[in-house]
């Protein structure tokens, strides 16, 4: 019976030891933002394609209020409801965080206290950024206004409030690879980068499986909507037949070209993209076109 007890010991700890191994976090190479010379005009572009005001800004912020970023947008999800924190660079914010510190959030999904962040902050896409666009971000950031605002905590129950499981998850569904790939011109390669990296638009376009994984095989295809509210469209050719010009448009204006406008959510997303250049509104339409049929 002693032998039997020592061996359940010995497993049990060896299995606490390999579980802490398998999910600890994975934070960048600071090497690659040692000798970054960071600009904060071009991280302004960075900051609208990416979307921080989206989830960021104050619930129903508006034009100028769109740059104070105190966060509280909720998102309802089936793992709990997540609140986007305040990532303005005052005290309450992010005001402490180093370059590697943004990035080691938006590339390795760890907070600077090494925590691994839940995925409804969309580092699944932004692992594709460009250290440079981390860094030219970061310097964009540190010009907003500050905000006072406390972030609030998420509702999640168990077991998904043990952050550390967000571990083994990354070992499943985390991947710097591309969905679309092959011989791919100029602008489609933009496109992609606006798309998949920066724009995180398959966190919302692409159906999830059981454990919150994106389903890869029907990218862009539409998701149900996690409010429970109607779906999220499919917006790959199979379900979008919007010409490239029509696209491009529908991102500077919101209007379709049945002069119908965006609503929900994706409001928001075209008073982002309504400030990128007309060539990378171009390059986006042109990414979508490439991308294979989900039917």
């Amino acid at each position: 019976m002693y032998l039997l007890t020592r061996i359940i010991v010995i497993l049990a700890l060896v299995g606490s030891v390999a579980f802490w191994l398998f999910t600890r976090p994975v934070r960048v190479d600071e090497a690659q933002f040692a000798s970054l010379s960071a600009d904060a005009l071009r991280g302004e572009a960075v900051f609208w394609a990416a979307g921080c005001a989206s989830c960021h800004a104050a619930p129903g912020a508006a034009e100028d209020a769109r740059t104070i970023l105190s966060g509280g947008t909720g998102f309802t999800t089936d793992f709990g409801t997540f609140y986007a924190p305040n990532i303005s660079p005052g005290p309450a914010g992010i005001s402490g965080w180093s370059v590697t510190d943004l990035a080691n959030a938006m590339s390795a999904g760890v907070s600077p206290e090494g925590q691994h962040y839940y995925p409804a902050f969309p580092y699944t896409s932004y692992v594709k950024a460009r250290p440079q666009d981390v860094a030219d971000l970061h310097a964009f950031l540190q010009t907003l206004p500050a905000s006072d605002v406390g972030s609030k905590p998420h509702e999640v129950g168990l077991p998904f409030s043990i952050r550390r499981l967000m571990g083994g998850w990354k070992r499943l569904f985390f991947t710097p690879d591309y969905v679309l790939s092959g011989n791919l011109n100029d602008q489609v390669t933009r496109g992609r980068y606006l798309v998949e990296a920066l724009g995180h638009c398959g966190e919302c376009h692409t159906a999830r499986n059981l454990i919150g994984g994106l389903k890869r095989d029907k990218w862009l295809g539409g998701a149900p909507n996690p409010s429970g509210k109607g779906r999220i469209p499919n917006i790959t050719r199979g379900g979008l037949d919007w010409s490239e010009g029509d696209i491009a448009e529908y991102l500077k204006s919101g209007f379709t070209p049945e002069y119908d406008v965006a609503g929900g959510e994706m409001a928001e997303v075209v008073q982002n993209t309504a400030h990128l250049s007309d060539a990378d509104r171009a390059a986006i339409a042109a990414y979508l076109k490439a991308v294979p049929a989900v039917k």
